[in-house]
């Protein structure tokens, strides 16, 4: 499977108030590009995907496993799949990009493949 993506061209979707990505993938990775606005929190969940990311832009909070991580501009984080992890943007609101591994099938049932 070959793709080439344009984020400007990937549709958006909202994901928790304030919170909406934009995603592409593979058979076995899932790319997503995710858009805070200042303060929204992405709430307490967990998957059993592996999920890595860098931020962008902006600051957040990560909580993973009730411990809460600072992030700040160029920072890279893992969480483990089956991990209960949060997110909640700074006064700037924040940009990350995150892969997912396997891609997250829910994600991909809604069609929002640019």
């Amino acid at each position: 499977m070959y793709g080439s993506w344009n984020p400007e061209s990937l549709t958006t979707r909202t994901i928790a108030p304030g919170v909406v990505h934009q995603l592409a993938w593979g058979d076995k990775l899932m790319l997503s590009i995710q858009t805070f606005d200042p303060y929204a929190v992405l709430p307490s969940h967990s998957h059993p995907n592996e999920q890595m990311g860098i931020l962008i832009s902006g600051s957040m909070e990560l909580e993973v496993a009730e411990e809460i991580r600072p992030l700040a501009k160029n920072t890279m984080f893992l969480v483990p799949g089956m991990t209960t992890h949060a997110f909640k943007a700074g006064a700037q609101g924040a940009v990350m990009v995150t892969a997912f591994s396997p891609p997250r099938e829910e994600y991909k049932a809604t069609g929002l493949l640019g």
